[in-house]
Parts: C-alpha cells; sequence; structure tokens
C-alpha cells in the first residue's frame, strides 16, 4: 500500500505552519486597530464641547466588547492550532518504521537486490531506462521500463545475482525527440524517527543519512 500526493497543498503537515502564522497576525492586527479607535476618539473630540462623560464611557465599552470577541477568536484559532499540532504529531509518529519516497539518486540495497522507486515525469515518453552503478562508478545493469505516460510512475529493478548488498547509484533517463534526458529519481528510505520542531511547526522526517520535510516526500509506503 502506498499513499500518493503527499507533497501537495492539502498536506496537514504545511497546513499547519501556514496557520500558526495566520494567528500571529490576527492577533496584532486587530491590537492594533482597538489601539488606532481609542487615540481617534480622543484626538477628534471638540474641546469647546467634549463627548459627553456616559457617552464617551458607552462607546469604551463597545469598542472593549468587539476587543474581547475578537480576543476570543484569537483563542479559539489558538485551541483549533493546538489541536491540529496534536494530530499531526499522530500522524508524524505513524510513519516510523515505514518507507517514504524522498528525491535521490543513492538506493539502499539489501541482500534480495531488489530497488524499488518512483519517476516523475512531467510528459508521457516512448522509453525510459535506469542505469545502476556501484560504489567505484562501474555500471552494474541497465534496466528499460519502456513508454511510459505522464504523471509519477512507480519502477522495481533486480540487481545481478554476483552483486552484494550496499549502496548504489542510480541514473534514470526518459527519451525525448531523439535524445535520453535525465529525470528526477524518488527511491524508498526507511523512517527512524520524526522531529517535530516547536509546536509542531518545522517538522523533519529522519532517515539514513539526513533528514527530509514533508514535501519532499512523493509517496508513502508500508
Amino acid at each position: 500500500m502506498s499513499i500518493n500526493g503527499v507533497n501537495n497543498s492539502g498536506n496537514v503537515f504545511l497546513d499547519l505552519n501556514k496557520q500558526a502564522d495566520s494567528t500571529q497576525s490576527a492577533a496584532k492586527e486587530q491590537s492594533d486597530m482597538f489601539m488606532k479607535l481609542m487615540m481617534a476618539q480622543m484626538q477628534n473630540q471638540d474641546p469647546s464641547s467634549p463627548t459627553d462623560t456616559a457617552q464617551y464611557m458607552n462607546q469604551i465599552s463597545q469598542m472593549s466588547m468587539v476587543e474581547s470577541i475578537n480576543n476570543m477568536n484569537i483563542s479559539m484559532q489558538n485551541m483549533s492550532s493546538g489541536l491540529l499540532s496534536s494530530q499531526t504529531a499522530l500522524q508524524a509518529s505513524s510513519l516510523v518504521g515505514k518507507t517514504v519516497y524522498v528525491p535521490t539518486q543513492t538506493a539502499e540495497v539489501g541482500e534480495d537486490g531488489a530497488i524499488s522507486g518512483v519517476l516523475a515525469l512531467q510528459t508521457s515518453h516512448e522509453d525510459v531506462r535506469v542505469r545502476v552503478y556501484d560504489s567505484a562508478n562501474n555500471l552494474v545493469s541497465s534496466h528499460a521500463l519502456g513508454a511510459q505516460a505522464a504523471g509519477d510512475g512507480q519502477f522495481a529493478l533486480q540487481l545481478p545475482a554476483e552483486q552484494g548488498a550496499g549502496q548504489y547509484r542510480l541514473e534514470a533517463e526518459a527519451l525525448w525527440e531523439g535524445e535520453y534526458l535525465p529525470v528526477q529519481a524518488y527511491l524508498g528510505r526507511n523512517v527512524d524517527s520524526v522531529s517535530l520542531g516547536q509546536n509542531g511547526v518545522g517538522m523533519k522526517v529522519n532517515i539514513a543519512g539526513g533528514s527530509v520535510t514533508f514535501d519532499q516526500i512523493k509517496q508513502i509506503g508500508v
């Protein structure tokens, strides 16, 4: 089982960052607006005919009520952001132990010699091929995948039996107008842990050799 389109605009991990920023901006804007109204009320009074005290206090009370409502809205937004952060943390923790497909040329190959990945093709191609090189940069196998449609296409390769476990480099190319051009490959990595960041913002997925952000993940496998 795999989940496609992890890096799209509906991603809950990305939405969390946007919501935190918008909540802080709204709070500052509403506070500034209330102060401006107060100052305008005081500056625009006619010195020869000042506002009646009761009327002035009534206006202040109304503005205070508006500010209280705005503060309540901000509190609700903060609560919503907190709930979203908790939800995100739970979803992020469920990634540990699973395979994510990230943009890289380096394949971590086990004893079975199997390599799986995803190719991101902007248009259809009459032929796509993948070449595999060992750590000494020797070509160990070449695989013709044939015609491929536009989009994210999965592939699975099997290295020759004499090749052992270890790191291999992949080069993916697609035939376009008589010439083979490089295309982006996404290879599988096991998720070791997830760094949530402060208040759930700026989360990263930790894999062998480093970490990636959620928008770099093309697919999530088992």
